[in-house]
């Protein structure tokens, strides 16, 4: 009796089975919630503080919470290695916000989105986001429909996606 083995589901495999053993530095998008617990932006804060001393590039977005975090981890082990890509103007930032990104020196804005809402600029700049990395890894709720979608769509782009659920 011969077995019938599905050539796409095998082929995945053995792509992320290649990507984690992957021993050179990789490019890891971190996103996430904005409403996040001090404790739990202490935690990425250290994950993207490890993943850039280890010679990894980061991209994230530019929101408060969990990105903010990831950025404050970044700048402490290697800014060089940190990209944040807006998902509009600079201007368009909570003050608070401006305060940190002013100091990133891979900083893309995206002013074309500034007539959007912040929900379809989000989504647009998350997309962005998932097209330059090899791997996401994600900080959401059960319900933050964005984020949840951009890691379908990550995961549809054949790419790593470790996503951590705070509820």
């Amino acid at each position: 009796m011969s077995q019938s083995v599905d050539l796409p589901k095998l082929d995945d495999y053995l792509q992320e089975l290649a990507a984690i053993q992957q021993t050179g530095s990789k490019r890891v998008a971190l996103l996430g919630s904005r409403h996040v617990p001090i404790t739990h932006q202490v935690l990425i804060e250290e994950m993207s503080y490890a993943l850039v001393l280890g010679g990894n590039q980061l991209l994230t977005s530019g929101a408060t919470g969990t990105n903010s975090a990831a950025i404050r981890g970044a700048m402490r082990a290697n800014p060089n290695l940190l990209t944040v890509i807006l998902p509009q103007s600079l201007a368009r930032q909570p003050r608070e916000s401006r305060e940190q990104l002013e100091s990133v020196m891979h900083l893309v804005e995206s002013p074309a989105n500034d007539a959007l809402s912040l929900a379809e600029a989000s989504a647009v700049c998350n997309q962005e986001i998932v097209s330059r990395c090899q791997q996401l890894i994600c900080f959401a709720f059960h319900d933050s429909h964005t984020l949840l979608k951009t890691c379908r769509d990550a995961e549809e782009q054949r790419r790593i996606v470790t996503l951590f659920y705070f509820d």
